[in-house]
């Protein structure tokens, strides 16, 4: 894949509907070969392939540098886990697995509260979904759990008083995961990931035709 034909909003487009349950890279590999890239072309598709190759290490990376920021502020702490799930609602995996698991849980004590959780049928004409499937948790629109979520960290934010030093936890994470991506060389393995990614996304759109 030409990573320098690749777009932000691309890339972007690909995070949210990528699936992040997939296990981070092995540090071995995430802290393998580290090399400059030759030319500004080069830095933007090796960036690009970086970010949605070790996705995984460099979100783990992040929590863990807000972490240590938050020692001091327990509190601040539950307002990053709210704000971090109001993000991961955005993701098209994410939400479709919280709602599973949710649904399969509550069947067992209650199956009839399962069935209200389930999302409407979406109308099929002509064989094909007349409009694109919207993403539901437990049986409500995505959207309210990221507004829930969000309003809920924006309230412990505000009670903790710790905004300024998630600002500059999230700006030294930022700069790790910038700095690894614009260095680490691609390797064989990300490539075939790409290619394997790419499969996928084709044979999921022939098979909604």
């Amino acid at each position: 894949m030409d990573w320098s034909n690749v777009t932000a909003e691309d890339l972007v487009e690909a995070l949210r509907e990528v699936d992040w349950s997939s296990p981070p890279r092995p540090l071995s590999e995430f802290f393998s070969r580290f090399t400059v890239p030759r030319s500004s072309a080069k830095w933007n598709s090796r960036l690009k392939c970086n970010l949605y190759y070790y996705r995984t290490n460099y979100f783990i990376m992040i929590v863990f540098i807000l972490g240590m920021g938050f020692l001091r502020r327990p509190l601040a702490i539950v307002a990053a886990l709210t704000t971090a799930l109001s993000i991961a609602f955005l993701n098209d995996s994410f939400a479709g697995t919280f709602n599973e698991k949710v649904t399969r849980t509550v069947r067992q004590f209650s199956p009839h509260l399962a069935a209200k959780m389930r999302p409407p049928l979406t109308p099929v004409i002509r064989g094909r979904p007349s409009a694109k499937r919207a993403i539901h948790v437990c049986g409500q629109p995505r959207w309210v759990f990221v507004l829930v979520f969000s309003a809920v960290g924006f309230i412990l934010w505000f009670v903790s008083c710790g905004l300024l030093t998630v600002l500059w936890a999230f700006a030294l994470g930022l700069l790790a995961t910038l700095i690894h991506a614009s260095f680490r060389t691609p390797n064989l393995k990300a490539r075939l990931n790409t290619f394997r990614e790419e499969f996928r996304a084709v044979w999921r759109n022939y098979s909604e035709l």
